[in-house]
């Protein structure tokens, strides 16, 4: 009784963990339904098969993060400086701990005139930084970028794999392995004057919110009554054994 026992307080222990690290990340993407670009993370249970000294011990669960690539709603704002991607692809963003990606275009110009993010980070061109100061700025829907109809650079825009991308806070991403390279966008499209909005559904997200702790009070009953058994096995133990 008390091996079968600690299992199951092992596996609703196990439960409790992932269903707390699944409502973290329920809590995330609620936190950013009005971040432009984000893209919404899910959390799937697969079984993972644990091996000991070449031998089968048991079967645990685990977590699997996956990034929801559907795109976001598109909202016009008529600003020459927001961006908004139409089919795949990232723009690639320079910053002090190496590239980041993102598709929120929500861009401005620094005191050099160069196309950054709201919090300073330089937007990537094809030849380096782009300077768009100085006239009326237009962006072709192939990412040139035109100053009084005088290109001065082309944003650069960038594509992988599923699954090469981790989030890193915000609307950044970065690679999950250095080794992958970036491939060039195939018949994706810049709308100047629009910005993509969060795939997040804050219905849905609360409705999963809800469920998950309703599940995370079931297993601390689950708890309580495997302690319960434990001491009504530990009172019986010592009436048989005065």
């Amino acid at each position: 009784m008390f091996i079968q026992n600690r299992l199951g307080l092992i596996e609703t222990v196990e439960t409790m963990i992932n269903q707390q690290r699944r409502l973290d990340q329920v809590a995330n993407n609620l936190a950013n339904v009005d971040t432009p670009g984000f893209r919404r993370n899910a959390t799937t249970f697969h079984e993972v098969l644990i091996h000991k000294s070449g031998e089968l011990s048991r079967v645990g669960k685990g977590l699997k993060v996956k990034t929801d690539q559907r795109s976001g709603p598109m909202r016009r704002t008529n600003n020459p400086l927001d961006l908004a991607i139409n089919g795949r692809g990232y723009f690639r963003i320079e910053t002090s701990d190496g590239p980041r990606y993102t598709r929120a275009g929500n861009f401005r110009l620094d005191r050099q005139g160069r196309i950054v993010t709201q919090d300073g980070e330089l937007v990537a061109g094809e030849s380096g930084a782009i300077v768009a100061s100085g006239g009326k700025v237009s962006i072709a829907p192939d990412g040139m970028v035109l100053v009084d109809n005088i290109e001065n650079g082309r944003l650069r825009l960038v594509d992988f794999a599923d699954g090469a991308l981790e989030h890193v806070g915000g609307n950044l991403y970065r690679l999950k392995n250095n080794d992958t390279g970036e491939a060039p966008v195939h018949d994706s499209t810049l709308s100047q004057g629009y910005l993509e909005g969060s795939n997040v559904e804050s219905m849905l997200e609360m409705t999963e919110m809800i469920d998950l702790t309703r599940v995370f009070e079931s297993q601390q009953k689950v708890i309580t009554v495997i302690d319960d058994i434990d001491r009504q096995a530990i009172s019986s133990v010592g009436r048989l054994n005065p």
